[in-house]
């Protein structure tokens, strides 16, 4: 600015200023896009999820309800809506409240998958992707650690229940008041212009209702009106009040289409709008938060407090992460907010990481005062249901946060982030795997019966623990190991790396392109020291390596 003319500096001003209401103007339509989204998921998947939860016989087993859970709240995008499900299904005698708590621990992994979906929108920039998607991971390292000693601890001695049963039981209480809902009264406006659901048809689905077999979960008839009807005997008004139904103004109130045409319509919409709005957002971002206003930031959100209060700083940001959450009524949204902050590092890691948790308990809290408001006949087992979604979020923040040296989620995230920045597609195999396919597979095992299940995932889980072991003993004592053991170069490549399938995507990649017409491009392609003769684009860590590099012949060759 110093350099610059009176007119330039004025201009850049105006320039810098102009683009604070464009920042707000796209985060509104970004999380509205998140909306729409979440109804989209309801209206393609919403049916299919309110089938499986009118199986109640698998409930019995704690692994299947865990893993309906997870595919239910993926399906609809939204875990206030599988957790709303479960409750009428727990107050209408039709589940029980222990097997319950392994769905609600299922619906709190689930729904981490939309922040990790977000993440994927910054895979233009390597460094910035390595961030947003470790930032987005966290959530779901979290739920996954928390799953791993939470369930067999609640199957073996029934904690949560027994917990959240001893609240119910001391706390005298009464029906209130349903929770703000700060966020919907700004957001109401647009998305119910687009699209308005009928939450209780998939709630009367899971519930048995064949009322509602054929109906849609578009809703049609929305406002109820009272009207003034006139005596017959005299020309004054009747104090008899007559209600009439209007008709909803959305987009596809009167559309012929399927429920699963239009969620896949407004899916595709939707994430055109979000992926948009968020590669706008980051951009400007950049634009202003460089040079003295990034650091200044950076240090005010990321410093801790002066020794020996350095530990508070965490703390108060779960707490932050709670209230931002209370506020807004989605756990989804925030920690999808601040994913992009992540990306571009006004956020780091360690203080997005107290954030996500704050949001878990906020999440939570919202959705025992909704359970306070139920019925009084239903109000114990929402409030009981409500309250095992709370002490699974406290217990696993006590367990993987208190003490620096168990925040695993964190280390864990940072391994995510390194692998996708370097192998982009390793994201979407993530996203695959650990929401779709391997909840699919464990979901059949455990519908074959105990004895498959335990024959097959035995067996998986001690190889598990023996690697994980061996390479803990390969860092930390090596000489603990026999020598064969002390490393991993006698197994195959592919056993080992994931560069041989990095290799085969690009070999299908430059076949794909040279199929078309075009010529490869092999500026770029370099030999890896460890995997002389095997070839793949040079990364950003790899630029800066000369002795990696070979000369044009060899790679023609």
């Amino acid at each position: 600015m110093e350099i610059l003319s009176r007119t330039e500096r004025a201009s850049a001003i105006v320039s810098t200023f102009s683009k604070i209401p464009l920042i707000f103007l796209l985060l509104y339509l970004f999380v509205c896009s998140l909306d729409i989204l979440s109804l989209a998921f309801q209206l393609a998947g919403g049916r299919v999820a309110g089938d499986i939860f009118q199986e109640n016989a698998i409930f019995s087993n704690p692994v299947a309800g865990l893993v309906v859970g997870i595919l239910v709240t993926v399906l609809v995008q939204s875990s206030s809506t599988s957790t709303s499900i479960i409750v009428s299904l727990v107050s209408s005698g039709l589940l029980e409240v222990q097997s319950a708590i392994p769905v609600i621990m299922g619906s709190n992994i689930g729904t981490s998958v939309t922040n990790t979906i977000v993440a994927l929108m910054q895979a233009g920039d390597r460094e910035e992707f390595k961030r947003a998607f470790a930032g987005a991971t966290v959530h779901d390292c979290f739920n996954w650690l928390s799953v791993l000693v939470l369930l067999p601890l609640e199957v073996a001695s029934g904690l949560l229940r027994r917990l959240s049963q001893a609240v119910v039981d001391t706390l005298q209480l009464s029906s209130g008041e349903e929770a703000p809902e700060l966020l919907k009264v700004i957001t109401k406006p647009l998305t119910t212009l687009i699209i308005q659901l009928d939450q209780s048809v998939i709630t009367a689905i899971a519930t048995g209702d064949q009322t509602v077999s054929n109906q849609s979960l578009v809703k049609q008839w929305c406002q109820t009106t009272a009207i003034a009807t006139k005596d017959n005997e005299t020309s004054w008004p009747s104090r008899n009040l007559s209600e009439q139904t209007q008709k909803c103004g959305h987009l596809f109130v009167n559309c012929s289409l399927s429920d699963l045409a239009i969620g896949l319509i407004l899916l595709a919409c939707s994430l055109l709008v979000l992926c948009s709005c968020l590669i706008l957002l980051v951009k400007l971002l950049n634009s202003l938060l460089k040079g003295r206003v990034a650091s200044t930031i950076n240090k005010v959100i990321n410093t801790d407090f002066p020794y020996p209060f350095t530990w508070l700083a965490g703390y108060l940001a779960l707490l932050v992460g709670a209230g931002m959450t209370f506020l807004v009524q989605s756990s989804s949204v925030f920690t999808s907010s601040i994913t992009p902050l992540v990306g571009i590092g006004v956020i780091s890691i360690e203080r997005a990481y107290p954030l996500t948790l704050g949001s878990n308990l906020g999440t939570t809290t919202t959705a025992t005062l909704a359970a306070l408001a139920s019925p009084g006949d239903k109000l114990a087992a929402a409030t009981q249901v409500a309250l095992c979604h709370f002490f699974f979020n406290l217990v696993g923040i006590l367990l993987w946060y208190p003490i620096p040296a168990t925040r695993l989620p964190i280390r864990m995230a940072r391994a995510l982030g390194s692998r996708t920045a370097r192998y982009r597609w390793f994201a979407v195999l993530y996203l695959l795997l650990c929401f779709l396919l391997l909840p699919t597979l464990v979901f059949a095992l455990s519908m074959a019966g105990w004895k498959v299940m335990a024959g097959i995932g035995a067996p998986v889980i001690m190889v598990i623990i023996s690697v994980a072991t061996v390479n803990i003993l390969q860092v930390h004592k090596p000489h603990c190991l026999p020598l064969g053991l002390q490393n991993w170069d006698f197994l195959p490549a592919w056993m080992t790396s994931l560069q041989p399938l990095d290799d085969l995507i690009t070999k299908t990649t430059l076949w794909c392109r040279k199929d078309r017409g075009r010529k490869p491009d092999t500026d770029g392609i370099t030999v890896h020291p460890e995997r002389k003769g095997k070839t793949w684009k040079l990364n950003d860590e790899d630029k800066d390596s000369e002795e990696n590099c070979t000369n044009r012949s060899d790679l023609d060759a």
